[in-house]
């Protein structure tokens, strides 16, 4: 696949272990608010964008409010929380290396993106923020990429949409059947395989 195009990369639980820092954050704002907010529901939609998960447990009128207190306690939490997952370096390495461009699109926010990049020492050639589902197919469509590598059915259904080949990572809430039923193409155990794949497709 070396030289045909940009490949897209998730960010949470594909490049880097946020699990930690998302789930401690919405456990202060569960207790900042008063708010009951069940953990392990948050956990199976992780990737999702803020707004959306938290219209799950606040009314609309509170949503952003809620975003900014949850957004205060991750920005504290990001750096000692977040790691990168193994082969993220090498994955966007052996993009770059093949002459092309590896792009991270995710749904976080642009002011928790930033520091979770920085906590894991990525350095990817463009970041695309606030994007999901058939958002960031459309995304994956403007940069013209051959590939997007997720860990949710919707990251692989965002693929498949956007003509780019669907690479599933089970390293997140999603099983590889959950990532092959949504369209991958291929499902690896962790972006530790991606190079050897990257250079074979």
């Amino acid at each position: 696949m070396g030289g045909s195009g940009p490949v897209g990369f998730d960010l949470d639980m594909t490049l880097i272990n946020s699990r930690p820092a998302i789930l401690a954050s919405f456990a202060e704002t569960s207790r900042e608010t008063g708010t009951a907010i069940d953990l392990d529901a948050v956990d199976r939609r992780l990737g999702v964008k803020l707004d959306d998960e938290l219209a799950f447990w606040f009314p609309p009128d509170r949503v952003a409010a809620a975003a900014e207190i949850y957004r205060r306690h991750y920005l504290r939490l990001a750096e000692p929380m977040t790691t990168v997952l193994p082969g993220a370096h090498e994955a966007l390495a052996a993009v770059q290396a093949a002459g092309q461009r590896a792009v991270i699109i995710t749904a976080k926010h642009p002011v928790s993106a930033r520091p979770s990049l920085q906590a894991a020492g990525l350095a990817p050639d463009e970041l695309f923020t606030l994007v999901h589902g058939p958002e960031k197919a459309a995304v994956l469509r403007r940069l013209k990429a051959v590939a997007y590598v997720g860990d949710t059915p919707p990251d692989m259904a965002a693929a498949v949409q956007a003509d780019a080949r669907a690479v599933g990572v089970a390293t997140g809430s999603f099983t590889a059947d959950d990532l092959a039923g949504a369209g991958a193409e291929v499902v690896l155990d962790s972006l530790a395989a991606f190079p050897a794949w990257y250079r074979s497709a």
